[in-house]
């Protein structure tokens, strides 16, 4: 093993972008299991969450990833058709950050996401990430760029409330949503 043993950072971007990936399939399983129990409470935390990995794994895709893919495969439409598939899963996150956690239509929203997650997951996973390890990208460099982009989106958004129209919203102080009860 090498002797850089910082929290299990990624070599290169497509093992960051893959563990993203594992990630959110994880918080979605757990969601399905706060789902048949019951706990509303933690169901509306971890949907917040999940939109909250989505939003940052989005962004930096589009905003370095994409742009390398599309520089060195020169496969413009392939990087348009995710960009499409990222709109409409942005239009699901709306959805549900505006959702109180007791809505009904959490449930069905959460796994519309998810079944278009999936489905953007294996497309990227088949074929832009084998693409992108073909090219002359330097994976390494774009890992870094990455990591740093990620890093900031993630202090800037556990500042802000992710609640947007509800009445948590109001109550709300942090990232995990600590209601004032």
């Amino acid at each position: 093993m090498s002797t850089q043993s910082h929290s299990a950072r990624a070599k290169d971007a497509v093992a960051l972008l893959t563990a993203d990936h594992s990630k959110v399939k994880q918080l979605f399983t757990e969601y399905e299991k706060q789902q048949n129990i019951g706990d509303i409470s933690l169901k509306a935390d971890l949907a917040l969450q999940i939109c909250l990995e989505l939003t940052i794994h989005t962004t930096i895709e589009e905003e370095i990833f994409y742009p390398a893919v599309r520089t060195e495969t020169g496969d413009r439409k392939m990087v348009e058709e995710a960009i499409q598939e990222h709109a409409e899963a942005k239009e699901l996150i709306a959805r549900i950050q505006g959702l109180a956690g007791d809505d009904p239509d959490l449930d069905g929203t959460v796994a519309l996401l998810r079944r278009a997650i999936e489905h953007h997951v294996s497309e990227e996973e088949s074929e832009m990430f084998p693409k992108a390890r073909e090219s002359g990208a330097d994976l390494t460099a774009l890992c870094e760029q990455l990591q740093e982009r990620k890093e900031q989106l993630e202090h800037d958004m556990s500042a802000a409330p992710l609640r947007a129209g509800t009445r948590e919203a109001r109550g709300e102080r942090s990232a995990i949503g600590q209601a004032d009860s």
